[in-house]
C-alpha cells in the first residue's frame, strides 16, 4: 500500500478534481452482468453504493463486454482512457484467456500493457484476478493464477486474487452454465470487492485533496 500511495501521489499531485472521480472497470461477462439486468450486476451495485455515500465524489464507468479477452481489452483501453479520463482503472480480464487455453505469456503481456497505459494516462491501476475450473489441470491453473500475481508485483498495483472467492463453492450462486453468477450472488461479489477497493479510493481522495 505504501508503494501504491507513492505512485498515486506522484500521478495526482496538484490534480484535485471538481467533478466526480471516475472508476473505469474493464472486464468481461463477470463484470458485464451477463444474462442479468445491467442494474443487477456488481459493478452497478458498486456505483449505487458510492452514489449513496459520496454522490459528488465517485462515478463508476463499466467498460466490460461479455466474451472479452485481455487482447480485446488492450485494444479498447486507449479509447476508453481518452473518453472517460478516469482516476482509477480496474482491469478484470483474463477469464476468457484461461477458458480458451490462450497463451499465458500473451495474457501477461496484455495485462502489463494495460496497467502501463492506465498509469501513463495519469490514472491509478488495479487488477482483479479469477480462477479457472479444475478440469484444466492444476499445472495450467497454477501458471494462470501466477500471471495476475506476477503482473501486480512487477507493476506495483493492488490485486484482488479471485473475484468470485466468496461464492465459488456454492452452485446455487451460478446460472445454468455454472460460470456466470446469479443476480442474488452479485451483492456478495461486491462484498468481496469493497474492502479491497475502499482503501484505494481513500488514498486517491487524500492525494487529490492535497
Amino acid at each position: 500500500m505504501r508503494t501504491f500511495l507513492f505512485w498515486v501521489c506522484l500521478c495526482l499531485s496538484g490534480a484535485a478534481w471538481t467533478e466526480p472521480g471516475k472508476i473505469l472497470i474493464l472486464g468481461d461477462s463477470l463484470s458485464a452482468a451477463y444474462n442479468l439486468r445491467p442494474e443487477e450486476g456488481w459493478v452497478a451495485l458498486l456505483n449505487d453504493k458510492l452514489q449513496a455515500s459520496q454522490p459528488q465524489r465517485w462515478q463508476v464507468v463499466n467498460a466490460s463486454i461479455s466474451g472479452e479477452t485481455t487482447s480485446g481489452g488492450l485494444t479498447r483501453l486507449p479509447a476508453a482512457l481518452q473518453l472517460h479520463r478516469p482516476q482509477l482503472v480496474i482491469i478484470a480480464l483474463g477469464a476468457n484467456d484461461g477458458l480458451r487455453g490462450l497463451q499465458l505469456g500473451a495474457m501477461r503481456s496484455n495485462l502489463t500493457q494495460m496497467v502501463q497505459l492506465a498509469k501513463a494516462s495519469g490514472a491509478a491501476a488495479a487488477l482483479i484476478g479469477i480462477e479457472i475450473p479444475p478440469n484444466y489441470g492444476e499445472a495450467y491453473r497454477s501458471r494462470f493464477r501466477a500471471v495476475f500475481k506476477d503482473v501486480a508485483e512487477a507493476e506495483k498495483v493492488p490485486l484482488l486474487p479471485f473475484l468470485l472467492v466468496d461464492i465459488a463453492d456454492e452452485l446455487s450462486n451460478f446460472q445454468g452454465d455454472l460460470i456466470h453468477p446469479t443476480a442474488k450472488a452479485q451483492p456478495r461479489i461486491l462484498d468481496t470487492v469493497w474492502p479491497w477497493l475502499e482503501p484505494q479510493l481513500q488514498v486517491l481522495e487524500t492525494a487529490a485533496d492535497q
